[in-house]
């Protein structure tokens, strides 16, 4: 990662892994909770039980925190979530259902960073300038993935597409995110997502049947 055109944080980057993972999730926890105005140093060291002195050895202040965790985010949706989906699948709803799973891997792996990534995708104004084009380019690179070289054909004659798309979307994410909180607190290690996959599966029966000829 780079900033005006020098390494940041390489020293925290080479810090042992558990410690590192801490201060990172106890900051995404904070500034997922509070925005950045409302966020504390002071929570975030506490949860971490790290002193602030070391915080600051690592990023300058807290402006300049929160931008590596955006730059981190970003690196990760792109790494673990979109550079994983199949664009070569041209039905629809079986590139969004394979999305899906992909998404909610990169979820249960990454928790606290993608529910602070809802508060600045929601709000890109607090998005740092530098970092503007970077979010620019992901999100035109998830439209390519996801909309791209797509199957017509396989829509009713009667579809619009372009609607049938977005409501597909809506439905996929809709469960996705009520399956986040009928989960929430579970043990990922030991659940058997089998019955959440196959109960998912079923509603992309009632889509295909709902849209496609």
């Amino acid at each position: 990662m780079k900033r005006r055109g020098k390494t940041i944080a390489t020293k925290f980057i080479n810090l042992d892994d558990h410690k590192r993972r801490k201060i990172l999730n106890a900051a995404f926890r904070e500034f997922a909770e509070k925005g950045f105005e409302q966020a504390s140093t002071n929570v975030i060291v506490k949860e971490a039980r790290i002193g602030k002195g070391m915080l600051f050895y690592y990023f300058k202040n807290k402006q300049g925190l929160y931008e590596y965790l955006i730059e981190y985010t970003l690196d990760v949706i792109m790494k673990d979530y979109l550079q994983r989906i199949d664009p070569s699948e041209r039905d629809f709803i079986k590139r969004f259902k394979h999305a899906a799973r992909v998404k909610m891997k990169a979820f249960l792996e990454h928790p606290d960073l993608f529910r602070f990534s809802g508060t600045f995708m929601l709000d890109q104004e607090s998005i740092p300038d530098r970092l503007k084009p970077r979010m620019e380019q992901l999100q035109e690179m998830g439209n390519k993935i996801m909309y791209e070289n797509i199957d017509y054909s396989l829509f009713r004659d009667d579809v619009d597409v372009e609607k049938a798309f977005r409501l597909i979307r809506w439905a996929i994410e809709g469960y996705q995110n009520e399956m986040k909180q009928r989960l929430d607190g579970a043990n990922f290690a030991t659940l058997d997502f089998d019955p959440y996959w196959k109960e998912f599966d079923e509603y992309l029966d009632v889509l295909r049947k709902s849209f496609y000829s």
